[in-house]
């Protein structure tokens, strides 16, 4: 049998600007589809998002999604 694996989702808002940051934040950031203050975007909780998460942390907030 083939289990069905459930993904988590989270969403992800951003609460600080990237003015002062590193080239290297500013730029996960975007790649997490963000970009503006309060922007916010739901995410399937991956191993390359949590990566990502941890290295702007300081910068978003991140809640999950209940099903």
């Amino acid at each position: 049998m083939v289990k069905k694996k459930v993904e988590k989702k989270v969403i992800i808002t951003q609460l600080k600007s990237t003015i002062s940051q590193t080239l290297r934040q500013k730029r996960t950031i975007v790649a997490l589809g963000l970009g503006k203050i309060n922007r916010s975007v739901e995410k399937n909780l991956s191993p390359q998002i949590k990566g990502m998460i941890n290295k702007v942390n300081h910068l978003v907030e991140v809640k999950n999604l209940e099903k």
